[in-house]
């Protein structure tokens, strides 16, 4: 079956029928993907051998060295395709640069400077953009723009970003502006497509139908282009946290609409560093004490009130868009992508969390394992969550569910364990997972994935079901067990905002120490 979808997925990618430019993009990546692909599988068979010959499974520590060799070339390779390419690659390694939980360390530790910087673009040509988006007939430069640092901020896949200050005419304050990449959306686009061709063949016979996953991602870029949508969104979420009891739990910058243009984006500059930096200096599983509790927070709370408040949220929350800003609170940038999920799903999502928040666990069983799992395989099928013929149910579904928004270090039902890399892991179980929904798991894991980056436990599914009670018209068997928790978790709005603000102050004293 492995060689099947091999050899599959080989013959889609000598029949594309694409421009030029395309084709030379796949006969690069296949270029260095080909080796790693045959190296994995020839470990594969070694591994498979091993245990045939000895009768016994290869413990995980053995496993973690068995796989060592094949872990560095993969990563490695990785890294020189995203490199070479750019692109939708750099997406791609963005968000496996942030999933330290779920991805082997090589390739995080290999992927991890593109979480905001690539290689940025001449500055007169910047400078061209930005005149042609927002100088009116008869100004010049500096009618704008009094200061502009040639030197971005960051460098992405899509755009980047310089500091500049306003001219009096237009407010004399400090700003970030967005610029676009000429002729970045032909580029990401024909990624994307070429790899839902290369996916398709592959339905059914991977953990996870990346066939959905590259679709919804192409929805989301399509709009990605589009910096008049960015800004609205931009709005509509800062809106959403404001009116947030205690105050918003992250900052979002402000746009200048007068000189905000589909390929230019004005913003308030938020000074701070970013949290993918931060990451970068602290050992993993570090501890930051409130510090890395109060960040989570920040994150959970704002991001749990856009889901079940209005369904429409931030769907890359990867640490290179997140801030700790020189007074201690955290920000959020780049709205590009978005995502507005239907009241329907955004019910059955809340039901889940109270279903996981409620849960009532057996003294009996010794991994402490949910006593009623068949709640949560029925939500899970009202949410469309399809899983492979076979497989364990209801622990299958429930599995899923827990995996997706409870904490990582419980353990799992039915056999079933937290590394997505384990061939016991809820992703194998999946046939299809519902397109909707595919960027709040993907804000879920993130999340998670810093929470284990941090080393704190942490269940999404405990911090959101109050929301969810509180925004949606739950009955009270659905809310059972939470309204209370909703009512405890209100009283902590102000101290989880004074916590916040020693988040950078914290962080920085701790990696001075280490330094010293």
């Amino acid at each position: 079956m492995r060689l099947h979808a091999i050899a599959a997925l080989l013959a889609s990618a000598t029949a594309l029928s694409t421009p030029t430019a395309q084709l030379s993009r796949a006969a690069t990546f296949w270029r260095y993907a080909t080796p790693v692909v045959a190296k994995y599988l020839g470990q594969l068979a070694s591994i498979e051998l091993q245990e045939r010959l000895s009768g016994t499974c290869l413990s995980d520590e053995e496993c973690a060295v068995a796989w060592e060799d094949a872990h560095v070339s993969g990563a490695s390779a990785f890294r020189k395709t995203v490199d070479d390419l750019g692109g939708f690659y750099v997406k791609t390694g963005q968000i496996v640069a942030s999933r330290q939980d779920l991805f082997p360390k090589q390739y995080s530790n290999a992927l991890a400077g593109l979480t905001d910087f690539v290689d940025p673009l001449p500055s007169a040509e910047v400078r061209r953009v930005v005149a042609e988006e927002t100088l009116r007939p008869g100004e010049v430069w500096e009618d704008v723009f009094s200061e502009w640092d040639d030197a971005p901020l960051g460098a992405a896949s899509v755009a980047q970003v310089h500091r500049a200050v306003l001219s009096e005419k237009y407010g004399n304050k400090e700003v970030a502006v967005k610029v676009q990449r000429p002729g970045v959306e032909t580029t990401l686009l024909g990624d994307v497509k070429q790899l839902k061709r290369l996916a398709k063949p592959l339905r059914g016979t991977t953990p996870v139908d990346y066939y959905i996953v590259f679709q919804e991602l192409e929805s989301q870029l399509a709009d990605e282009f589009d910096f008049i949508r960015e800004a609205a969104a931009m709005e509509r979420i800062g809106t959403t946290l404001n009116e947030a009891p205690g105050g918003a739990a992250l900052v979002v910058p402000r746009t200048v609409p007068s000189l905000c243009s589909k390929r230019v984006l004005v913003m308030d500059y938020l000074r701070g560093e970013p949290l993918s930096r931060l990451a970068e200096r602290l050992p993993e599983g570090a501890d930051l004490g409130p510090a890395g509790k109060a960040l989570l927070a920040a994150l959970t709370d704002a991001f749990g009130r856009c889901i079940f408040s209005t369904g429409f949220f931030h769907a890359d929350p990867h640490p290179g868009n997140l801030f700790v800003l020189d007074d201690g609170r955290i920000g959020l940038i780049d709205f590009g992508q978005v995502k507005q999920i239907s009241g329907k799903a955004r019910c059955t999502l809340g039901k889940v969390m109270c279903a996981l928040a409620r849960r009532e666990r057996s003294t009996e069983e010794p991994y402490g394992v949910l006593r009623d799992l068949e709640p949560l395989a029925e939500l899970g099928d009202e949410l469309g969550v399809v899983l492979r013929d076979g497989a364990l149910r209801p622990e299958g579904p429930a599995a899923v569910s827990m995996w997706l928004f409870d904490d990582a270090s419980e353990p799992l039902p039915g056999g079933f364990e937290q590394s997505e890399l384990s061939p016991k892991a809820p992703a194998m179980s999946l046939k299809s997972f519902p397109q909707d929904l595919v960027f709040v798991a993907r804000s879920s894991v993130l999340i998670k994935g810093l929470a284990a980056r941090l080393g704190v436990k942490w269940s999404l599914a405990s911090k959101w079901a109050p929301m969810a009670v509180e925004a949606l018209d739950l009955n009270d068997a659905d809310a059972r067990g939470v309204r209370r928790r909703g009512r405890l978790s209100k009283l902590g709005d102000g101290v989880k905002a004074r916590l916040s603000r020693v988040v950078a102050p914290v962080v920085r004293r701790r990696l001075a120490a280490r330094a010293s």
